[in-house]
């Protein structure tokens, strides 16, 4: 059977609409970065306004980072409403294959995000490639998990209980920034979220060939950012494992790790097999695959069922992870 034709149905019905807007193979066959990015922008216009703060405050922040003191670097807070108390703080690296995305674009994932799940979200503006490559992004992500645990009390933050959430390329900003602070001793990170998580610059697995050309992201597209982020140690022995985790030896001393990825993305073996190296480092971790899912099939297919029951288990790990009370617990209950 063919790739395409074992997709999850109702995101296969949702893909095929995406397609006739884009082009059969959707933002991936466009060559051009900026061309795309322009693409995505038009996509995003036509999209139906909601609510997206509703029942959460949003503050944006500029702050600095070390290594790069000239460029500011946008931070949102998500904070449910009324809020006073000291809550658990999810750090939210937005995806986009280090070329394109934005804090606006992951707005309503990020506001949906504090409101299922009562903590402080901060979601990441990093700079991008081509135009900044490597080392920016992650200096931009390790900027702002420090600003998180430093400014812990003004933003009401249990510094205890702070997590790196990234999908796609956030997913190698996130895991690249927890090795950062495992090795600089700090911040402290309490878990590590990924979803359908970006980590090999070599694209060389066997569902890099095999699940690409339908029109979910591609490896042709994949190469081609990798290679705008890496910059002159793209193809070489050089990049190192801040810059494609994939190739960190050392996993030990990592926190509780969640990856979910679908059967049919170009990431699912990389993803397996990070989850299975960190395994056998010792670090607790869930995976889960999912049968139909492609990259990017939630976004495209946000009430599929898959994709509710996909969001549901990542919830319910969250708040294992966390610490956090479950949606019918009773608050009062010692």
């Amino acid at each position: 059977m063919d790739a395409k034709d074992r997709i999850d149905p109702q995101v296969r019905a949702r893909l095929d609409q995406y397609l006739n807007l884009v082009g059969p193979q959707g933002l991936s066959g466009i060559d051009s970065i900026t061309a795309r990015r322009r693409k995505q922008a038009e996509l995003s216009a036509l999209r139906p306004k909601t609510a997206a703060h509703h029942d959460v405050d949003v503050r944006d922040f500029s702050i600095r980072s070390d290594t790069s003191p000239h460029s500011a670097v946008q931070v949102r807070v998500y904070r449910q409403a009324g809020s006073t108390v000291s809550a658990p703080c999810i750090c939210y690296v937005h995806g986009g294959g280090m070329v394109t995305g934005s804090v606006d674009g992951d707005d309503a994932k990020a506001a949906e995000l504090a409101r299922v799940t009562n903590c402080v979200v901060v979601s990441v503006g990093y700079r991008l490639a081509p135009e900044n490559p490597y080392p920016a992004a992650i200096d931009d992500c390790f900027a702002a998990l420090s600003w998180i645990a430093e400014g812990r009390h003004e933003l009401r933050i249990d510094p205890r209980r702070i997590a790196l959430y990234g999908p796609s390329a956030g997913g190698c900003l996130a895991t690249a920034t927890t090795l950062l602070a495992r090795d600089r001793g700090g911040p402290e990170v309490a878990c590590l979220m990924l979803v359908s998580p970006m980590l090999d610059d070599r694209s060389s697995t066997p569902s890099s060939f095999a699940n690409t050309g339908f029109g979910a992201w591609s490896r042709e597209a994949n190469l081609q950012a990798w290679e705008a982020y890496l910059g002159e140690d793209f193809g070489t022995d050089r990049v190192c494992p801040y810059a494609a985790p994939a190739r960190a030896d050392d996993l030990t001393r990592l926190p509780p790790t969640y990856v979910d990825v679908g059967d049919l993305d170009l990431f699912r073996d990389e993803a397996m097999d990070f989850a299975q190296r960190l395994m056998r480092a010792g670090v607790p971790v869930e995976l889960y695959v999912y049968p139909g899912g492609i990259h990017g099939g939630e976004s495209l297919a946000p009430s599929a069922d898959l994709t509710v029951r996909v969001r549901s288990r990542r919830h319910c790990a969250l708040r294992r992870a966390l610490r956090l009370p479950s949606p019918t617990a009773d608050h009062a209950s010692p």
